[in-house]
């Protein structure tokens, strides 16, 4: 009976890591939040695979936004594509820092610019912070996003 019990806490005490590393990581659907009007923007589901994160826009969720926008305004492999569905994130790894990503790039598609980007998870990993920048991080804005799963 002991082992049974032992073997059940080992078990949910493993299951509750994984889960606490996964709300760490950045990895999941998150609601974008204007720095500037603090209004919702979009969602967007951040995936990695082989160590590398990228993250799509899955849904408009401003009152003025057009269903079917493209991101007319980027100027790389994006131009004229649909913003639902564009990947904005590209290229980030988990850097040295606890709970820090970086190493990638940010697309703001309403105005086309690329930006460098850093990411860092708060609050147990209910809120990112994803701070676009140019040259160093110092010189750039930071929005904190709303993890929604």
């Amino acid at each position: 009976m002991k082992k049974l019990l032992s073997t059940a806490l080992l078990t949910a005490a493993c299951a509750l890591g994984a889960n606490a590393w996964a709300q760490a990581s950045p990895v999941g659907l998150w609601k974008t939040i204007d720095d500037k009007t603090k209004s919702e923007r979009a969602l967007v589901r951040i995936s990695e695979s082989n160590g590398v994160f990228t993250g799509r826009i899955e849904k408009l969720l401003a009152a003025d936004a057009k269903p079917d926008a493209k991101c007319d305004k980027c100027e790389d492999d994006r131009k004229g594509q649909p913003v639902v569905g564009l990947e904005i994130v590209r290229g980030v790894k988990k850097a040295e820092a606890e709970n820090t990503w970086d190493g990638g790039t940010i697309l703001d598609s309403t105005e086309g610019k690329v930006y460098k980007v850093r990411m860092q998870t708060a609050e147990g990993g209910k809120k990112l912070e994803v701070r676009g920048f140019v040259g160093m991080p110092m010189l750039g804005r930071t929005q904190t996003w709303l993890r929604v799963e």
